[in-house]
């Protein structure tokens, strides 16, 4: 099952940011609004690896028919909301089941 993923908010902790990390010129690709297709639970080209290993249990859940996370969490069963690792600057991201679900998938995810 294909999973859309939509780039929805990035929040910047300039505190943060300021008082523990290393300057650097470049952290992050992705910009609000971009959308991916997960196919099966896998890595959308061009998405980023660290966000990945945010995102992709989520994914991979609703690649299988799972919904109902956390027992009613999101207004959409079929959908989560999940944001990236990064303690200064995550972005959020919106994932959603595609197509359509047989009365036998699905499931609560804890």
């Amino acid at each position: 099952m294909k999973v859309r993923i939509t780039s929805v908010r990035q929040t910047e902790y300039t505190d943060l940011m300021a008082r523990y990390e290393n300057p650097i010129e470049h952290a992050c690709d992705m910009t609000v609004g971009q959308e991916w297709v997960s196919v099966d639970g896998q890595r959308p080209e061009g998405f980023c690896p660290t966000a990945w290993e945010s995102v992709a249990p989520f994914a991979i859940a609703l690649a299988r028919g799972e919904s109902n996370f956390f027992d009613g969490w999101m207004r959409n069963p079929r959908s989560a909301m999940v944001s990236c690792n990064d303690g200064f600057r995550p972005m959020s991201f919106y994932l959603e089941a595609q197509g359509k679900q047989s009365p036998d998938d699905g499931g609560n995810v804890s």
